[in-house]
């Protein structure tokens, strides 16, 4: 099967939908697939190399608009790349490629992975939304990473019989616990500790995993450390909100107690992942539509606190049992979750034990790599492509 996947960015670039790209990728070229990635590239310059089986095409960026790259050799390369296409991927949001591939694109059929409405950047939905229109009508399915989401979607709701939901996967044998792992998240722990003091020696270590953007809500847990005495917040990304936050820690008097250790790296994740205590996503929108970093904790045996903003991270993470939830933009009840797991230790390890099984159950790479390839089957020989792929586990 020849395919093409399309989004905006690709490794190196850090990001939980370039992360679940490059893992789709790669597992599909593993099985003997042709696969291509076509993204921009982060400067003028168009590249091509191949990285773990998969060819990577970036084409030349010359302008960012709204966090949208616009290329102008991004149309002719989509229109080569899906000329002999299977199966077109496209990964959404990214309203330049899915135009494009609407006017140009000629795989045999086009396949979206809808990971997010366009939330911020209303004026360019405003614009787009006749086109956006068009482009779900065109899609031959549209996988959605949760009901949760496509239910509260306005652009989704209304056209069931057009999506199927695969939610998101992850490799929980990397993210288990084995000696090697154990030794260097204990490393990573001292470390830490010792460069950053708190007002106990043993603090509970919190960690957060991301890029740095708005919507992750960090804001709101830098809030909540004064009420966490002792608590020791790592957070671990890039992005544009690093300095404003680092700003809002020392006027909250905490920037003792929160460290920015900046990107991780593929071979240090595991370990910072069991390093810590208890896993924070404070997210404040619907930007934050699954929170595959939720799953990375849960794999690692944490227990999860995230919020309610209507999305796929109250699902996945679900309340009492794998974790709790909270009302979004509200440090108050934040710092009163994180205080109960916090002195709880028995509860955090039933709930850390929980999430690991929950996402053995439901989120592996396997699973998800097994759906998407079925829904691929399904559109190509027209057999019902978006009847459910496999029953889930419901809350």
């Amino acid at each position: 099967m020849n395919v093409v996947h399309v989004y905006k960015d690709y490794y190196p670039v850090l990001g939980g939908m370039e992360n679940h790209i490059r893992q789709l990728a790669e597992a599909q070229a593993a099985q003997g697939h042709q696969v291509t990635v076509l993204v921009t590239n982060t400067s003028s310059r168009t590249t091509r190399e191949t990285l773990n089986g998969v060819r990577v095409v970036k084409a030349g960026r010359q302008v960012n608009v709204q966090s949208a790259p616009l290329s102008l050799t991004f149309p002719f390369l989509l229109r080569q790349l899906t000329a002999q296409a299977d199966i077109a991927h496209l990964h959404a949001p990214y309203p330049p490629g899915e135009a494009v591939n609407f006017w140009l694109g000629r795989a045999k059929r086009t396949v979206i992975t809808w990971h997010s409405d366009v939330v911020r950047q209303k004026m360019l939905l405003r614009l787009y939304a006749p086109m956006l229109r068009r482009v779900i009508e065109h899609a031959d399915c549209i996988l959605t990473t949760s009901d949760t989401y496509a239910r509260s979607s306005p652009w989704l709701r209304d056209v069931p019989g057009k999506r199927v939901t695969v939610p998101l996967g992850v490799d929980t044998m990397r993210f288990g616990s084995n000696p090697a792992t154990v030794a260097r998240a204990q490393q990573i722990r001292t470390d830490l500790l010792s460069h950053w003091s708190a007002s106990t020696s043993s603090p509970t270590v919190l960690l957060s995993v991301g890029r740095l953007r708005y919507y992750k809500g960090l804001d709101d847990l830098i809030r909540a450390m004064p009420s966490l005495p002792e608590a020791l917040a790592i957070i671990a990304g890039q992005g544009p909100m690093e300095t404003a936050w680092r700003q809002l820690a020392v006027e909250q008097g905490v920037a003792d107690r929160v460290c920015f250790v900046g990107d991780v790296s593929d071979d240090d994740l595991p370990a910072y992942y069991h390093s810590a205590d208890i896993y924070v996503l404070p997210a404040n929108e619907r930007a934050e539509a699954f929170g595959i970093a939720v799953l990375e904790a849960m794999a690692s045996g944490l227990p999860v606190v995230c919020t309610e903003v209507g999305t796929a991270t109250s699902w996945v993470n679900q309340h009492g049992v794998t974790g709790l939830v909270t009302p979004a933009k509200d440090p108050d009840a934040l710092a009163q979750a994180i205080q109960l797991l916090q002195g709880n230790p028995n509860l955090r390890q039933r709930m850390g034990a929980a999430a690991r099984q929950r996402t053995e159950a439901e989120f592996t790479l396997n699973k998800m790599i097994e759906r998407v390839m079925d829904v691929y089957h399904r559109v190509l020989t027209g057999s019902g492509a978006c009847d459910p792929v496999q029953p889930l586990t419901k809350p």
